[in-house]
């Protein structure tokens, strides 16, 4: 399989996650969200804000634990199955491809101030050039679209700093006398409009296999940008409302203005600082159109991984390490999107599907808790789960209903669209193990027939944390196992012992069982209440073994130690005495952690003790 590139640093996932927000969302989204619900549009950004924080705590935990191309397709395909994952990652696609073509289109409508007579078409036209644009920056490499990223975000959130500082003197109280018009619903409704605003703080998400270490970027970088902008978008809306009033609407057909920051910028900093704010809009919307393909175009590469889509959208360019053809694809779609949708229907359609999308997101956390998959290890965990994802659940299914008919029914048709591809294509190419199965094999207290999750879980814990293996790591990833289920005594065991391990040192069971007598017999290997590490020299060369058991029921050892259910035994000839005390000193790291022994005895099989061992924390050599 190609791999990706890990290129992007803590202040890359900041800017992409924070370029992604600030962009048509707080440039052209106000005027709008003000026209629906009055002063009170201040109250629904930090209400939207607030509705996407469970979703990015929980995209934050499945990132540090599946820091895979492809985000929120493959949370939800890891998590729900492969027909949710289907449904999921081309409705992702679709909702991050609107995302970025409704930033393009604010490209163009910023024009006006350049050139008032511009047609609709003339901006249409200038969305679709910069989109072709921003593609090819994306196929030539995700590290000039990170540096690209930074660069726009700084001196993106430098002008609003000064904009704001300037701004707030020039406030007037009167602005905010009829500060609610409408009702609760019409606030809510708002702030599922301007939820989209807020869709690009997860995009990093989608790129998590190019983010270097992942575990600390990704959630800091989210939780930073978040932070940070959700407090430029109240400022700012804050600041053009009070300066602005009535001044946000216009007369019919628009009724709203669509550049509201620069008009208010015009009003205390006049025509330079209305420029001002223009430029810094085209910053914001290049950056947001800029990660928003860098993202998009992950949803169909993870999916041909997984032979959901033909393998063509798989294929990674030998220069620029970079997936191409998803690019082209996800290019192609947003001319579309760009030429033939209405701006309200766009934004309100890209809403919808991502509100949907972010529910399954936290339905995906709950999932994967409860599956009690052992490989299932992020490294940041969301707070006050599961709570906050149930209230997750329950508001999005609100806002979606506030939503309005014909974005749900856009939305829907792209899911029965993703639902039909799956059942006539990926159900007969792609039989993926999910956690929802294993919590239906737990309820029906059924042996798993398979751990594909856990071996790709594992795979993936590795990549993370940069494992490379070592000799110890190919050693027990052959090594034989034992699970036995009633209570022995050390006789039994040694016999026991004697059998799995014989065949590989190419002696009888009988040298074996003598020999672990008599290492027993002069000193016990008994290590703790709970442990004991049998480990013996043979004769020959070059002969060197592990095998790992667990005994629930207790192993007799003595009276001093009469439940050992921990036991790991070595055996090796005399020329592999370094190696051997490298064992002993490997195994003491992996047993030393607080969790081990739960985890050794929680464990569903054999295989599942193999990889407690293969993922311990421990030196390699």
């Amino acid at each position: 399989m190609p791999k990706l590139k890990r290129e992007l640093g803590l202040l890359s996932v900041f800017c992409i996650a924070a370029g992604a927000m600030i962009s048509s969302g707080l440039f052209i989204l106000p005027g709008l969200a003000f026209y629906k619900s009055g002063p009170a549009v201040i109250l629904a950004y930090l209400l939207a804000g607030i509705l996407v924080l469970p979703s990015m705590l929980s995209k934050a935990e499945l990132s540090t634990a599946m820091p895979k191309a492809g985000g929120t397709y493959f949370f939800i395909g890891r998590s729900m199955g492969a027909g949710f994952g289907t449904l999921a990652g081309i409705s992702a696609w679709f909702s991050l491809a609107f995302k970025s073509a409704f930033a393009l289109l604010g490209i163009g409508a910023f024009s006006i101030i350049l050139y008032p007579a511009i047609s609709l078409w003339q901006i249409k036209l200038i969305a679709v050039f910069f989109c072709v644009v921003f593609s090819i920056i994306n196929i030539i490499g995700v590290k000039h679209t990170g540096k690209l990223q930074t660069y726009l975000v700084i001196i993106l959130i430098s002008i609003l700093a000064v904009f704001i500082f300037r701004g707030i003197p020039q406030v007037k109280n009167q602005h905010f006398q009829n500060f609610m018009p409408g009702n609760m619903k019409t606030l809510f409704m708002t702030a599922g409009l301007i939820f989209i605003s807020y869709g690009g703080l997860t995009k990093i998400a989608s790129v998590a296999e190019e983010v270097k270490n992942p575990s600390k970027n990704i959630p800091l970088g989210m939780i930073l940008s978040f932070i940070i902008v959700t407090i430029i978008y109240v400022l700012v809306v804050f600041v053009t409302v009070g300066v602005l009033g009535n001044g946000l609407l216009r007369p019919e057909p628009a009724n709203y203005s669509l550049t509201p920051i620069s008009d208010c910028a015009n009003v205390f900093m006049g025509s330079f600082g209305k420029i001002v704010l223009a430029i810094a809009a085209l910053l914001a919307f290049i950056s947001t159109a800029n990660a928003g393909i860098m993202a998009a175009s992950r949803s169909p590469l993870a999916m041909s991984r997984d032979r959901l889509l033909p393998s063509i959208f798989e294929k990674v360019g030998k220069r620029f390490h970079t997936p191409y053809v998803s690019i082209i694809l996800t290019t192609v779609f947003m001319i579309s999107v760009i030429l033939f949708l209405d701006l309200e229907t766009l934004v309100k359609t890209a809403s919808t599907i991502k509100i949907l999308l972010f529910a399954f997101v936290n339905i995906a956390v709950i999932i994967m808790r409860e599956s009690g998959i052992q490989n299932y290890r992020p490294k940041f965990k969301s707070p006050l789960y599961p709570w906050i994802q149930i209230f997750a659940v329950i508001a999005y299914g609100f806002l979606i209903i506030k939503m309005g008919t014909t974005p749900i029914l856009i939305a829907g048709l792209f899911m029965i669209g993703g639902l039909i591809w799956y059942w006539f294509y990926g159900r007969i190419r792609s039989n993926r193990e999910s956690a929802l199965f294993h919590i239906v094999q737990r309820i029906k207290a059924k042996e798993l027939p398979t751990t594909s999750l856990e071996t790709e879980l594992r795979e993936i814990i590795r990549e993370r944390d940069e494992i490379l293996k070592d000799r110890f790591d190919h050693i027990i990833e052959k090594c034989s196992i034992l699970d036995i289920e009633k209570s022995i005594n050390k006789e039994e065991l040694f016999t026991l012992v004697a059998e799995n391990i014989s065949p590989s040192l190419e002696k009888t069971p009988k040298i074996i069982i003598k020999k672990l007598i008599e290492r027993e017999d002069e000193s016990t290997t008994v290590l703790t209440d709970n442990l004991a590490i049998p480990h013996i020299i043979i004769e020959g060369e070059k002969e060197f073994d592990i095998l790992l058991i667990r005994c629930k029921e207790g192993i007799f050892f003595s009276e001093q130690a009469p439940k050992i259910q921990i036991v790991f035994v070595i055996a090796g000839t005399r020329d592999e005495r370094t190696f051997h005390l490298q064992t002993l000193a490997a195994i003491a790291q992996i047993v030393q952690n607080p969790n081990f022994e739960k985890k050794w005895l929680k464990a569903k099989s054999k295989e599942a003790l193999r990889d407690i061992v293969l993922l311990g924390e421990r030196k390699r050599l």
